[in-house]
């Protein structure tokens, strides 16, 4: 059949698991380093034990939902804290944002809380309490589940033989087909999915998307990957590149897009004899190669993948936040919280009274614009020269450099808020807390 104009060539086999006989050797190399190898991790065992399935899918849910971004140490004990309060959907479904807020105060990326517990309240009220059964059906029914998310639910929980392509997978999948081209454009993840899903061990897919990224966690590193300990070394063809270089006879592998035919050559080195095909795609250039302008970097080895467009730079910001304390009636110091916005950054958490701050503002004009903002707040005849300037915190979020900087003022009185402003309360220090405020707030104080 013609190929319509316009259609994009297919990338070269050299990127490629076409060999029916190496990705059946790849698999049971994989899983039974798996087996052996892998980490004690509470979801894992929940996943394994759990004989209800709608339990075993929200024990998965959760812990994918708090893994993104976020390291699996960190993760450990916010996971068991969480099983332990609400060990069902019903039970998540019943708390308030509130309570989700606090749990998840210093884990980051708050919203991923809030999402969770949207979507727990839409299966208990408008799925019957059951998750759906498919990575199809759980991407498109539940608020804040992606493709990723959904996989790995469908494969771990219900064994649906689908892959997954996550940050993990995406280093080990380049670097076992040297795959060069910029890994975060849609191109190039489209083609990484197709290869999860061919790769994918029908009989054991929740294993095997494990290992995948288990392997990327543990030994197929970003930086010094321990290439020697990998189950999978013998399928690796930017280590076979590393280790015997580009034989004169054999064009390139970023010349793939160039030369037609197909080469055989036996390399020899460090003991081993390999023999490594390289199949040639026609004229044209080749999707999943590097730019001509980012060569192979002999230095770098594997760590030539996978390569990533320049990140984009954080803007930078400067919010004047002021620490407001009084001696509550026992004695005890108590600050004066209020409650962020319900979305946007940090939604629904609680924070010392802050302001953003206009770019290049010098000290004394920014005593006076957090003066006026405090006065026209509390009703109270604060004074720039009243503030007490502390100190400034840096801290960065995914997008933001955020710069705090810190002032403090103590009351003597109480402070009658306008109730149409933002909620707020006096806390102590203990019930600072244990409330949600995020990491930011607790460098501050």
């Amino acid at each position: 059949a013609a190929v319509p104009a316009g259609t994009p060539a297919p990338p070269p086999a050299p990127h490629l698991f076409s060999d029916p006989a190496e990705i059946g050797a790849l698999r049971g190399h994989l899983l039974a380093w798996y087996d052996r190898c892998k980490r004690d991790l509470p979801w894992r065992t929940l996943a394994a034990t759990e004989p209800d399935a709608d339990r075993r899918a929200y024990a998965v849910w959760v812990s994918e939902i708090m893994l993104q971004q976020t390291q699996v140490a960190t993760v450990i004990d916010y996971y068991n804290r969480w099983m332990q309060k609400w060990p069902t959907l019903q039970a998540l479904a019943q708390a308030s944002l509130e309570e989700v807020n606090e749990l998840w105060a210093g884990l980051g990326y708050y919203s991923r809380g809030k999402r969770l517990q949207e979507a727990a309240k839409k299966v208990v009220s408008e799925l019957a309490g059951q998750m759906p059964r498919t990575a199809e059906d759980l991407q498109k029914l539940l608020p804040g589940v992606g493709r990723y998310t959904a996989g790995a639910i469908a494969s771990i929980s219900y064994g649906q033989a689908t892959g997954v392509v996550d940050g993990n997978v995406i280093r080990v999948l380049c670097r076992l087909r040297c795959i060069g081209a910029d890994s975060s454009s849609p191109a190039v993840i489209d083609q990484l999915w197709d290869m999860a899903n061919a790769l994918v061990d029908r009989s054991r897919p929740g294993d095997f998307n494990q290992a995948l990224m288990e392997l990327g966690a543990t030994v197929c590193v970003p930086k010094a990957p321990l290439c020697g300990e990998c189950p999978v070394k013998q399928h690796c063809r930017a280590r076979c590149r590393k280790l015997f270089g580009k034989p004169a006879p054999v064009p390139d592998v970023e010349d793939c897009g160039k030369q037609p035919g197909e080469i055989s050559v036996v390399a020899l080195g460090l003991g081993l004899v390999v023999t490594v095909t390289f199949v040639f795609a026609g004229v044209g250039g080749c999707p999943l190669c590097p730019p001509p302008t980012e060569p192979w970097d002999s230095s770098l080895g594997v760590t030539n993948f996978p390569r990533k467009a320049a990140k984009k730079q954080p803007r930078v910001e400067r919010t004047a936040t002021c620490v407001l304390e009084r001696r509550g009636c026992h004695g005890a110091l108590e600050y004066l919280m209020v409650q962020r916005p319900s979305s946007g950054l940090l939604a629904g958490l609680w924070e010392f009274p802050s302001l953003l701050l206009a770019q290049d503002l010098q000290e004394e004009k920014q005593r006076e614009v957090l003066a006026d903002h405090l006065r026209a707040w509390t009703g109270w005849p604060v004074v720039a020269g009243g503030l007490r300037f502390i100190g400034e915190v840096v801290h960065i979020f995914s997008h933001i450099h955020q710069t705090y900087v810190v002032y403090s003022l103590h009351l003597d009185g109480d402070v009658t808020l306008d109730p149409t402003l933002s909620p707020s309360r006096w806390v102590t220090e203990e019930e600072f807390h244990a409330s949600a405020v995020s990491t930011a707030m607790k460098k501050v104080l």
